[in-house]
């Protein structure tokens, strides 16, 4: 990178460097030497791949899950490391280190503490931890507001939305519409999901995506934290957000407007665009990425969800109406569950029904209720583990995710 170049640079900040999101984030900025510089990375316990982006990117700040991975990796690197931080007030460190934008590509709850003090430091924020808004969309957009910053989605649902919104009046919005790939299962029966192995469940047919994630897709619990997401980021109502299964994944979502027209974004599933258009917003990169071919690609399919095969999806609109830590609430019991279902011996199904039940619980106790701070969040987010936790015990349900298995890592 030249002088002048590397003052003109985009500095990026990256939590979660070694998980899907942030491997494709380093693929865009390498492409594109010139344009972004590396300030400060964040991983879990992939000390050696770390390594490997250090070596190649060369941040002055890094973050691991432990002590023994800061070890290992001052070991690796001897007198090229940088300054190195550990556990939460690691990731605590590079959200709030010198950066234009953060890059919040964690997977879970783990990500909502950092990702809010990037905010508070006044950082732009590229989010591809949907959990963020989840588990707080009100409290972000009032920190958002408040330090004057950015919230660029990367989720290709969200950016897609967001592309089509641009130059738009929102008063001339009718309806925001996700689309989901409909998973690995879309064409499974009821009795075959039932059967459904962990394998089975992470041969995602189009995207190339974290465990976690991947499992949610399975589920359509992705596109329900989606569905949730989509309320706050772009300020409509529950009612005004409609999801269709598409599994060519090639419109990746669209706008209705109040005149009947409707806007779509279309592309080739590949996460690289969305996160390339998030790091160098209001510009566009020419990336080296597949490009569609509507000839090529023949007839698009349309499809009304299934929420009773899929029921996680009716459960994030029953959040939404259910108070402001009802979505955490919803959050932290899908962690759990989906941690017992990878870790082996619980039937997929019974992700579902744990959901259901922590979030029936809750509701039954706290329908309605607002949310005065994050400390409100967090309280709630730990009864729905301890409730999820004691309805799976005996069922392979572990602890609360690590930072390495949040990110994907």
């Amino acid at each position: 990178m030249s002088a002048e170049a590397g003052r003109n640079a985009r500095r990026l900040s990256l939590l979660g460097s070694t998980g899907s999101i942030g491997e494709q984030t380093l693929s865009v900025v390498a492409d594109f030497p010139d344009r972004f510089q590396v300030t400060a990375l964040a991983a879990g316990r992939n000390v050696a791949l770390l390594a490997e982006q250090i070596r190649r990117f060369r941040p002055t700040l890094v973050s691991v899950a432990e002590d023994a991975g800061a070890r290992e990796l001052r070991e690796r690197l001897g007198a090229d490391a940088p300054e190195i931080r550990v556990g939460a007030a690691g990731l605590i460190a590079v959200a709030e280190h010198e950066a234009d934008l953060v890059v919040a590509g964690l997977v879970g709850a783990v990500g909502m503490a950092p990702t809010l003090a990037a905010i508070r430091a006044g950082r732009d924020v590229a989010l591809a931890n949907k959990e963020v808004m989840v588990m707080a969309g009100a409290l972000v957009g009032r920190e958002v507001e408040r330090a004057g910053v950015r919230l660029l989605p990367v989720d290709s649902e969200h950016s897609a939305i967001f592309q089509a919104l641009a130059g738009q009046r929102a008063e001339d919005v009718e309806k925001l519409i996700l689309t989901a790939s409909g998973g690995p299962f879309r064409t499974w029966s009821a009795e075959e999901i039932a059967k459904a192995t962990v394998k089975q469940a992470l041969d995602h047919p189009n995207w190339n995506m974290g465990p976690k994630i991947t499992i949610d897709s399975a589920s359509l619990m992705n596109k329900g934290l989606e569905v949730i997401e989509a309320r706050w980021l772009f300020g409509v109502t529950p009612d005004r957000i409609e999801v269709v299964v598409h599994p060519q994944s090639i419109v990746h979502s669209l706008v209705e407007f109040v005149d009947g027209s409707v806007l779509a974004q279309l592309g080739m599933p590949d996460m690289r665009g969305p996160i390339a258009l998030a790091l160098s917003h209001p510009e566009r990169l020419p990336l080296q990425v597949p490009r569609l071919d509507l000839a090529t690609a023949g007839r698009l399919d349309f499809e009304t969800p299934d929420t009773k095969r899929f029921p996680c999806l009716d459960l994030a609109f029953a959040a939404l109406a259910g108070g402001e830590a009802a979505p955490a609430v919803l959050n932290a019991a899908n962690e759990v569950s989906v941690a017992a279902f990878l870790a082996g011996g619980m039937a997929f199904p019974r992700i579902a029904a744990t959901n259901a039940a922590v979030l029936d619980a809750w509701l039954d106790e706290h329908r309605g209720e607002t949310v005065a701070d994050l400390a409100e969040i967090e309280a709630a987010d730990a009864w729905a583990r301890g409730r999820a936790e004691q309805l799976l015990d005996g069922s392979g349900a572990g602890p609360r995710p690590t930072q390495e298995e949040a990110s994907g890592c």
